[in-house]
């Protein structure tokens, strides 16, 4: 993480230059962000086997600190584009669609927080902000929107029974021990990530 103690403004942080340049570290982001995504893996013994663990935020966050929150919220959504050309859905895009919503959320805040000062006191700060925020919207998001629509392809019931926690037995206890832990583990393992390889590619985005 950079030392610098200057300042920046709300208004200069949600500024976003379209150059060439910029555009290309965005789709190669997202790019890497897509193949991130295909690489997941469940924790079938805690978390419903459709809730699996990838990295695919972590381009989208180093994109967030390095260009800014704007930059962050396009490699989510060409990330989630790009998985759906290369891996497909199997959920009508409803999967992806949450995947943007609530990676949105823990990139903003955290990109806003450490381009605001960027100092690794900042980065932590940002990511535990990103990690809260991510949380909450994944609750009101599933609640309101995601698991709805996911009835679609699945009973509300089914969704529910394939929770390993006998504990879970209606939406709200699906929401509790299910999703708001799994964005806990799954955002937690990205900042972890991202603390130990930002300082490294931080060159070469700001290149």
């Amino acid at each position: 993480m950079n030392n610098t103690t200057h300042a920046m403004s709300i208004q200069d942080i949600l500024k976003f230059d379209l150059t060439t340049r910029n555009l290309v570290k965005i789709a190669m982001l997202a790019a890497v962000g897509s193949v991130l995504m295909v690489l997941s893996f469940p924790l079938a013994a805690v978390f419903p086997p459709f809730l699996e663990i990838d990295l695919g935020d972590l381009p989208a966050l180093l994109g967030g600190f390095a260009l800014g929150p704007v930059a962050g919220v396009l490699i989510e959504l060409l990330k989630n584009l790009l998985n759906l050309l290369m891996d497909g859905t199997k959920t009508g895009g409803v999967g992806e669609l949450s995947n943007f919503i609530v990676g949105s959320f823990f990139v903003v805040p955290a990109s806003i927080i450490y381009m605001r000062n960027k100092t690794r006191k900042n980065a932590i700060l940002g990511m535990l902000a990103g990690i809260i925020a991510m949380t909450i919207c994944a609750c009101f998001s599933n609640y309101f929107l995601v698991i709805p629509l996911y009835q679609k392809f699945m009973p509300l019931e089914q969704i529910i029974a394939s929770s390993p926690l006998e504990i879970v037995n209606d939406m709200k206890s699906f929401i509790l021990f299910a999703i708001v832990p799994f964005n806990l583990v799954k955002s937690t393992i990205v900042s972890t990530v991202a603390l130990l390889v930002y300082k490294r590619l931080s060159p070469i985005l700001h290149k």
